[in-house]
């Protein structure tokens, strides 16, 4: 049995402000986000399936990460809705813009996290969420393991 770790990366741009912060990132603000994801399985060995010799299709695995994440965040605008940006993020949509509000402080910290819960519930069975890398700037990140998290 060989465990092989794949990885695929996305790009989106996301908005965000941090509300009740003590710097510059209380303002509205955006980034231009790059999302590793790893995942880690045995390769197939079915000879008779289209898809021998594969953890996971790299097309499959780009679907569920568009679906899930890419697709509603980018271009989007994230908020805490348990703030008073909630008033911001109502105007915004009235004016056709789209926002999302979650139920955290919109960081890269609780953004992964929130990531992973929804990557990991589209992974078929035999396919593990092994890591994300959620990279805001060119020099800052934040990581996920499935390691830490068990």
């Amino acid at each position: 049995m060989a465990l092989i770790r794949i990885t695929k990366q996305f790009t989106f741009e996301t908005g965000h402000a941090l509300f009740g912060y003590d710097g510059k990132c209380r303002n509205v603000h955006g980034h231009s986000y790059k999302l590793g994801v790893t995942v880690i399985g045995e390769p197939i060995k079915d000879e008779d399936n289209v898809k021998l010799g594969m953890v996971i299709d790299f097309g499959d695995l780009k679907k569920i990460v568009k679906q899930e994440i890419v697709d509603k965040f980018d271009h989007a605008t994230v908020f805490n809705k348990n703030t008073p940006h909630v008033e911001l993020a109502e105007e915004l949509q009235t004016r056709g813009h789209s926002v999302i509000l979650v139920d955290y402080q919109p960081t890269s910290e609780n953004m992964i996290q929130d990531f992973a819960e929804k990557i990991q519930k589209r992974l078929p069975e035999h396919i593990k969420l092994f890591g994300l890398k959620l990279q805001e700037t060119e020099s800052s990140y934040a990581e996920w393991f499935a390691a830490d998290n068990s």
